[in-house]
């Protein structure tokens, strides 16, 4: 018999050997939490659909994101979850200094100053009483160029209470233009902007409606992109880049691996993803099954992302990826 000389497989003999030639790599830094703070609770609540992930007071807050900073976690992204009594028309409590998201956003800042990146969600949606991230008009759809009003407003709420990073998620054509203006005007040139790129409908999305207390009527098919779409997002992360955004976004990102290699393969600014609640649950659920292996699937997701261009990936699972990581447990 013949037997090959070129042995792939000699470079796969150890996990020694493993380590040395891999081509792509996890790192704390790279990671970013997603947060959820409510109002009008006085414990953390769990979030059903998202075992493992709780909705915190402003105190609970303040003690996970220490936790995730001590980890190394690269920044801490803040969603607000307001009381029912509180949401409007036009989600008037986003920009509000005393909301729950601003308040929040506040005791991070002076808990941790400089020592990581607080993001916050520059979105309407927990904050409307119909759910969707804009302002609807007369016939019931949303009004982009009004929200965009809104999302300058909040916007500069969000950097007057500490905010290092906005990432306006809510999809409207100029959101990225229009909060750059606002704060520059409002004194916040330092403050810098995550656009939301690539945002697809995505039943995966199904979660978090829990998490932040979701209001929705109806989709939001008219302004988050078609799954069946792939050349629209370069055509999207072209127009953020013109508008002055500091770091492009994928999301969800698993079902999405071919569009952030394209985002990722044009794209001269940095690059996030964001592993979405329906993917946390998913692999949650499979494992609370005894179907698959949690802590492998959640290490090839992460790897996954990262292999396909993510430099920054946006995870519930940060801070106990980066414990991982710190103590050789990976």
């Amino acid at each position: 018999m013949t037997f090959p000389h070129v042995r792939p497989r000699r470079l796969r003999t150890t996990p020694a050997v493993r380590r040395l030639v891999a081509e792509v790599s996890v790192e704390p830094r790279q990671l970013v939490l997603p947060m959820f703070v409510r109002d009008g609770i006085d414990a953390p609540l769990e979030i059903s659909s998202m075992p493992g992930v709780v909705q915190h007071t402003v105190d609970s807050l303040r003690a996970a994101a220490e936790e995730a900073v001590r980890e190394g976690v690269g920044g801490l992204m803040l969603f607000g979850v307001p009381d029912d009594a509180d949401k409007d028309a036009e989600g008037s409590v986003a920009w509000n200094p005393d909301g729950v998201l601003n308040r929040g956003l506040r005791a991070l800042r002076e808990d941790l100053g400089d020592a990581t990146v607080i993001m916050a969600d520059t979105c309407l949606d927990e904050f409307t009483s119909h759910g969707h991230c804009g302002v609807l008009d007369a016939h019931g759809r949303v009004d982009n160029d009004a929200t965009l009003e809104r999302y300058a407003l909040m916007g500069v709420a969000q950097a007057d209470a500490g905010a290092h990073m906005l990432g306006p998620s809510g999809m409207m054509d100029g959101q990225i233009g229009v909060l750059r203006s606002a704060l520059d005007s409002a004194g916040h040139q330092d403050v810098s902007l995550l656009a939301y790129t690539a945002k697809y409908a995505s039943p995966f999305y199904g979660p978090f409606r829990e998490a932040v207390g979701s209001s929705l009527q109806g989709d939001r098919r008219t302004y988050q992109q078609d799954a069946a779409n792939r050349r629209e997002s370069l055509r999207e992360l072209e127009l953020d880049l013109a508008e002055g955004a500091d770091i492009v976004m994928v999301k969800p990102a698993m079902s999405y691996l071919d569009v952030l290699a394209d985002v990722a393969a044009a794209s001269p600014v940095p690059v996030a993803a964001y592993q979405i609640s329906g993917e946390y649950s998913m692999i949650t659920a499979a494992s609370q099954n005894g179907w698959i292996d949690r802590d492998a699937a959640i290490r090839e997701s992460l790897l996954s992302i990262r292999r396909a261009g993510a430099d920054i990936v946006l995870t519930y699972w940060a801070t106990e990826a980066a414990r991982w990581l710190n103590r050789g447990t990976w």
